[in-house]
Protein backbone atom coordinates (compact mmCIF):
# COMPACT_ATOMS: atom_id res chain seq x y z
CA UNK A 1 0.00 0.00 0.00
CA UNK A 2 0.71 3.47 -0.37
CA UNK A 3 1.37 6.57 1.58
CA UNK A 4 0.76 8.88 -1.02
CA UNK A 5 -3.07 9.95 -2.43
CA UNK A 6 -2.15 8.93 -6.49
CA UNK A 7 -2.59 5.68 -6.85
CA UNK A 8 -2.64 6.09 -10.62
CA UNK A 9 -0.02 3.38 -11.63
CA UNK A 10 0.91 5.27 -14.89
CA UNK A 11 1.15 8.57 -13.24
CA UNK A 12 3.41 7.15 -9.95
CA UNK A 13 5.70 5.54 -12.90
CA UNK A 14 6.12 8.53 -14.95
CA UNK A 15 6.95 10.91 -11.89
CA UNK A 16 9.49 7.98 -10.37
CA UNK A 17 11.16 8.77 -13.57
CA UNK A 18 11.28 12.57 -13.06
CA UNK A 19 14.30 14.65 -11.27
CA UNK A 20 15.44 18.16 -9.83
CA UNK A 21 14.43 20.37 -12.65
CA UNK A 22 11.94 18.43 -14.55
CA UNK A 23 8.83 20.03 -15.40
CA UNK A 24 5.11 18.63 -15.42
CA UNK A 25 2.40 19.75 -17.98
CA UNK A 26 -1.12 19.42 -16.96
CA UNK A 27 -3.20 21.17 -19.65
CA UNK A 28 -6.79 21.72 -19.85
CA UNK A 29 -9.38 19.95 -21.97
CA UNK A 30 -8.81 21.99 -25.22
CA UNK A 31 -4.94 21.92 -24.78
CA UNK A 32 -3.31 20.35 -28.31
CA UNK A 33 -1.68 17.39 -26.23
CA UNK A 34 -0.37 16.25 -29.38
CA UNK A 35 1.47 19.30 -30.93
CA UNK A 36 2.20 21.39 -27.81
CA UNK A 37 3.93 19.44 -25.91
CA UNK A 38 7.11 17.03 -25.64
CA UNK A 39 7.04 14.33 -28.50
CA UNK A 40 8.95 12.22 -25.58
CA UNK A 41 7.11 13.20 -22.59
CA UNK A 42 5.00 10.31 -20.80
CA UNK A 43 1.47 11.21 -21.78
CA UNK A 44 -1.39 10.06 -19.06
CA UNK A 45 -5.00 10.82 -20.30
CA UNK A 46 -7.63 11.73 -17.50
CA UNK A 47 -9.69 13.44 -19.21
CA UNK A 48 -12.44 11.20 -18.74
CA UNK A 49 -15.10 13.74 -19.64
CA UNK A 50 -15.67 17.23 -19.63
CA UNK A 51 -14.92 18.70 -16.18
CA UNK A 52 -13.38 15.16 -14.98
CA UNK A 53 -10.88 15.65 -13.72
CA UNK A 54 -9.99 19.60 -13.58
CA UNK A 55 -6.32 20.64 -13.21
CA UNK A 56 -6.42 21.74 -9.58
CA UNK A 57 -7.69 18.54 -8.72
CA UNK A 58 -4.42 17.25 -10.39
CA UNK A 59 -2.42 19.55 -9.19
CA UNK A 60 -3.63 19.10 -5.14
CA UNK A 61 -2.63 15.26 -5.47
CA UNK A 62 0.58 16.31 -7.12
CA UNK A 63 1.63 18.51 -4.97
CA UNK A 64 1.33 15.54 -2.17
CA UNK A 65 3.03 13.28 -4.66
CA UNK A 66 6.45 15.55 -5.74
CA UNK A 67 8.04 18.67 -4.17
CA UNK A 68 7.17 21.92 -6.62
CA UNK A 69 10.16 24.28 -6.67
CA UNK A 70 8.53 26.41 -9.74
CA UNK A 71 4.89 27.21 -11.98
CA UNK A 72 4.40 28.89 -15.00
CA UNK A 73 0.48 29.65 -15.91
CA UNK A 74 -0.70 30.41 -19.70
CA UNK A 75 -2.14 33.87 -20.18
CA UNK A 76 -4.08 34.84 -23.38
CA UNK A 77 -2.06 36.82 -25.91
CA UNK A 78 -3.26 39.68 -24.37
CA UNK A 79 -1.56 38.83 -20.99
CA UNK A 80 -4.70 39.10 -18.57
CA UNK A 81 -5.11 37.19 -15.77
CA UNK A 82 -7.39 34.71 -15.46
CA UNK A 83 -9.73 33.57 -12.51
CA UNK A 84 -8.18 29.95 -12.59
CA UNK A 85 -4.63 31.63 -11.55
CA UNK A 86 -5.65 32.12 -7.48
CA UNK A 87 -7.14 28.56 -7.37
CA UNK A 88 -3.21 27.28 -8.24
CA UNK A 89 -2.03 30.11 -6.14
CA UNK A 90 -3.99 28.74 -2.63
CA UNK A 91 -3.09 25.09 -3.57
CA UNK A 92 0.71 26.22 -3.79
CA UNK A 93 1.14 29.54 -1.64
CA UNK A 94 4.97 29.31 -1.60
CA UNK A 95 5.75 28.52 -5.06
CA UNK A 96 6.77 31.48 -7.69
CA UNK A 97 4.74 31.74 -10.32
CA UNK A 98 5.45 33.03 -14.10
CA UNK A 99 2.61 34.42 -16.60
CA UNK A 100 3.40 33.13 -20.09
CA UNK A 101 1.58 34.26 -23.20
CA UNK A 102 -0.42 31.40 -24.82
CA UNK A 103 1.65 30.64 -27.95
CA UNK A 104 5.17 31.34 -26.22
CA UNK A 105 3.36 28.42 -23.51
CA UNK A 106 3.17 26.05 -26.04
CA UNK A 107 6.86 26.13 -27.34
CA UNK A 108 7.89 25.97 -23.20
CA UNK A 109 5.99 22.95 -23.28
CA UNK A 110 7.42 21.20 -26.17
CA UNK A 111 10.66 21.65 -24.71
CA UNK A 112 12.94 18.75 -23.61
CA UNK A 113 12.64 19.30 -19.76
CA UNK A 114 8.87 18.40 -20.02
CA UNK A 115 8.71 15.00 -19.49
CA UNK A 116 5.33 14.40 -18.01
CA UNK A 117 1.96 15.29 -19.69
CA UNK A 118 -1.09 14.94 -17.59
CA UNK A 119 -4.27 16.16 -19.75
CA UNK A 120 -7.53 16.44 -17.62
CA UNK A 121 -11.16 17.65 -18.74
CA UNK A 122 -11.02 21.01 -17.06
CA UNK A 123 -13.10 23.26 -19.28
CA UNK A 124 -11.78 26.76 -17.83
CA UNK A 125 -10.19 29.08 -19.69
CA UNK A 126 -6.15 29.40 -20.08
CA UNK A 127 -6.00 26.30 -17.31
CA UNK A 128 -3.10 25.06 -18.55
CA UNK A 129 -0.29 24.95 -15.85
CA UNK A 130 3.92 24.03 -15.94
CA UNK A 131 5.32 22.95 -12.60
CA UNK A 132 8.46 22.26 -11.88
CA UNK A 133 9.84 19.31 -9.62
CA UNK A 134 11.64 20.16 -7.38
CA UNK A 135 14.35 18.99 -4.29
CA UNK A 136 13.89 17.17 -0.89
CA UNK A 137 16.55 18.21 1.84
CA UNK A 138 17.57 15.03 3.45
CA UNK A 139 16.19 14.57 6.68
CA UNK A 140 20.06 14.97 8.09
CA UNK A 141 20.41 18.16 6.50
CA UNK A 142 23.47 17.22 4.51
CA UNK A 143 22.32 17.06 0.90
CA UNK A 144 19.56 16.64 -1.19
CA UNK A 145 17.90 13.35 -3.12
Amino acid sequence: MLFTKCIHPQLLSALAKLGHGSWILISDGGYPHLTASNPNAEKVFLNLAQGLLNVTQILEVLKETVPVEAAAVMTPPDGAMQPVFDEYKSVMPDVPFEYVRQFDFYERAKESNVGLLVASGDMRNYANLLIKVGFIRHPDGQGTY
